[in-house]
């Protein structure tokens, strides 16, 4: 017979009368995604109490930064703990994140089909294996620096499969980067040295007309820090621009530069900010 001493007994209770029952979870994984031609791996943090048999999460999609990790999201910016705070305080609800791995790809079709691997493959494989929303009324997109390039211009030419944005630090530039900026260096927007044309192409004022001219209008949260002087006037410009447009917007500028700390201590009011547009789980239909 199995027996336990006192000692053993009182530690086992003391144990389990402090652990949670239930907890978020974040799990990393891979998968084929048939437009990259290689695996595709992603972090997504799933929840307390999520089920996958119960009725569809909204779900966000946040994109990282240049030679970023989609890790950072977690480690860095402490999305795990903020999201699980927001969600017991019932300031946002129970939903799904998922952060793709995103390379120096700046999220367009160049250096790889990433913008197509996105839409193509990622969503597919987050619907098909999660209890996530398949509608825009329950899909966000968001990003922090060249993530929110990615995440403004998704939103921008696909407003049909979101229903919010944030952009955390985004590095939109709308006339050319600046000489220190990673986008004069990846390849990405020119074959052999850095192509303002390709640039501009893929940036979002090329977006800006045919998006105003659309039926769909995300409400878009754009924060920075005081110090990080070219992206956070830029970022104002563009929430300046939405709002004359008649487009909802909210614009927060914080102590600090382009660190994980402003992203961190912006992420609750980005949340809640970007949440508020998704429609609960249970009046998600079924596609």
């Amino acid at each position: 017979m199995f027996r336990l001493s006192l000692s053993a007994l009182l530690s086992l209770c003391l144990a389990t009368a402090s652990a949670p029952v239930l907890a978020s979870t974040v799990i990393s994984r891979s998968f084929p995604a048939n437009a990259l031609e290689r695996d595709w791996a992603y972090t997504i943090y799933l929840p307390t109490g999520y089920r996958a048999n119960g009725a569809r999460y909204p779900v966000l999609y946040l994109l990282h930064g240049n030679n970023g990790n989609a890790h950072d999201w977690i480690t860095q910016g402490h999305l795990q703990s903020t999201a699980d705070t927001l969600i017991e305080r019932k300031e946002i609800p129970p939903l799904v994140i998922v952060m793709p791995q995103g390379g120096t790809d700046w999220y367009v079709d160049r250096k790889e089909k990433m913008e197509t691997a996105f839409f193509s493959d990622l969503l597919l494989e987050i619907e098909t294996h999660y209890a996530v929303a398949n509608r825009r009324t329950g899909r966000m997109i968001g990003g922090v620096s060249m993530g929110g390039f990615g995440a403004l211009r998704y939103a921008l030419t696909q407003p049909d499969q979101f229903c919010g944005a944030l952009l955390l630090s985004p590095a939109i530039y709308p006339n050319a980067p600046p000489p220190s900026s990673a986008a004069r260096r990846v390849g990405v927007f020119g074959d052999r040295q850095f192509d303002l044309r390709i640039w501009n192409a893929l940036n979002y004022p090329a977006q800006w007309a045919r998006y105003m001219s659309g039926p769909y209008r995300l409400p878009i949260f754009i924060g920075a820090g005081n110090d990080d002087l070219t992206i956070q006037a830029d970022a104002s410009v563009l929430y300046t621009n939405l709002r004359l447009a008649g487009n909802p917007a909210a614009l927060r500028i914080v102590d600090g530069g382009h660190t994980w700390e402003v992203w961190s201590a912006l992420l609750p009011a980005a949340l809640k900010y970007t949440l508020a547009c998704a429609k609960p789980a249970q009046q998600e239909p079924e596609r």
